[in-house]
């Protein structure tokens, strides 16, 4: 019997480790499929990013562990839009130092890829989201993330996926020094990157 570490009482029954890597829920072609899902031609950055996270999926060999460091690991993260339909929801990383959007690593109870994605946001931030049975891909992009004296420097191939919450209220985690809610508007104020601004826009339709 195996216990999340990060949500502790939830239980999987099973195997967690197959020669010497983790057993995860999810299959890497499975997470091939929703990738190729994805189809913007105005948008290089993430077509881009589309191929490297494809070529990882395909070719690691441990592709969603987030001790897969050579070059990296699959991330996901959550553009979760205010019941407004206008504001998005940020947290202020407290090692990056930078506003970002809520996500991390994929976990072995994940039972789809884009489940990580709202698990993260939950945890980040509390957020209530609206039940949605397949969360829409509306971006990719794969970034550096610095040693932390612990892991080497790596790549994160991180998956964005849209959410829509259900009420305001919002809490902070220990990973964040702050949550809130920010207008178009507030993008550069917060330095949201272009990749982002352009996921929003794909996501309310601008």
């Amino acid at each position: 019997m195996w216990e999340s570490r990060k949500l502790p009482g939830l239980k999987w029954k099973g195997p967690i480790l197959r020669s010497g890597l983790l057993l995860f829920m999810i299959t890497p072609a499975s997470v091939q499929s929703t990738v190729r899902s994805f189809n913007d031609s105005t948008d290089g950055q993430a077509l881009k990013s589309q191929e490297l996270i494809l070529l990882l999926l395909n070719c690691a060999p441990d592709p969603l562990s987030r001790s897969h460091f050579t070059p990296g690991h699959i991330t996901c993260t959550g553009l979760v839009i205010a019941p407004d339909g206008e504001q998005l929801l940020i947290v202020h990383h407290r090692r990056l130092n930078r506003w970002l959007l809520p996500g991390g690593h994929v976990e072995p109870e994940d039972a789809e890829i884009w489940a990580a994605a709202r698990r993260e946001v939950i945890e980040e931030t509390g957020a209530e989201l609206a039940p949605d049975a397949a969360p829409r891909l509306v971006s990719m992009d794969v970034h550096g993330i610095p040693s932390n004296g612990r892991e080497p420097y790596h790549l994160h191939h991180d998956l964005l996926f849209a959410f829509r919450a259900v009420r305001d209220g919002v809490l902070c985690s220990p990973e964040s020094r702050e949550v809130r809610w920010c207008t178009p508007a507030e993008f550069e104020r917060y330095a949201l990157p272009d990749n982002l601004q352009r996921a929003y826009c794909r996501v309310v339709g601008r």
